[in-house]
């Protein structure tokens, strides 16, 4: 993880117990996200931290502040992903390990999952990253579809299903078979292959949430998928 970044005060930068502090708070909330998600409580990564919890606030006055410190390099890293297999030789190849990577992101961190699905506007240098990512994601399943390889009426939306399926197995197996998932995503990925694709029986995500036109909660819902997912 990037070490915490020291925020200057009245043109000066933060003491050394000061930014001692950041780092442990950073640390201990790393920790809390990736076992519990977005919604651990702050008071406890406070007290890991060895800090009153006003400190925590002083340094990091919302939760969303003190999570795109402690996501940053993971995003980074989604991003990297996605822009090699956005220009892979082997387009399958190249969205095939696109998943496999998110997957590995998130097999031991469930908060990943949490920030990037939610509708709650994040710093502009991390919207503008998940955008890129977005970008990339549909270029991805574009060059997989015309080399033939994947099913033409996948949506990258569909890739949502995955990390959603996804989060659901690291609860149940994690502490009992850790790597399991890899066996799912090889059983998921034979299902997006074009050879013997069947029709599916509803449209794509995106689709559906146009069709809502009242559903105010809806609307919230696929906002969020398309920090990361979406067809356009």
């Amino acid at each position: 993880m990037h070490g915490a970044k020291p925020v200057k005060r009245a043109g000066r930068p933060l003491r050394r117990d000061a930014q001692r502090n950041r780092e442990a708070i950073v640390a201990a909330a790393t920790d809390a996200f990736a076992r519990e998600g977005m919604g651990a409580p702050l008071e406890p990564i406070a007290k890991a931290a060895g800090v009153a919890i006003g400190t925590l606030y002083s340094h990091f006055p919302t939760r969303l502040e003190l999570a795109e410190i402690v996501f940053e390099e993971k995003i980074d890293a989604w991003l990297d992903a996605a822009q090699k297999a956005a220009t892979a030789e082997d387009p399958w190849s190249g969205f095939a390990q696109y998943l496999e990577m998110i997957c590995e992101l998130q097999a031991d961190d469930r908060g990943l999952g949490d920030l990037t699905s939610m509708s709650t506007p994040l710093a502009e240098c991390v919207e503008s990253r998940l955008a890129r990512i977005r970008t990339l994601g549909q270029t991805i399943v574009q060059r997989a579809q015309s080399q033939g390889t994947l099913r033409a009426d996948v949506s990258p939306d569909d890739m949502a299903f995955v990390i959603w399926a996804h989060g659901g197995i690291m609860a149940a197996i994690q502490d009992v078979a850790p790597e399991a998932w890899r066996r799912h995503l090889a059983l998921t990925l034979d299902g997006f292959r074009a050879e013997r694709a069947t029709p599916l029986p509803v449209p794509p995500l995106h689709v559906i949430a146009r069709g809502v036109k009242d559903g105010a909660q809806d609307g919230r819902k696929n906002r969020a998928i398309c920090k990361v997912f979406a067809a356009e």
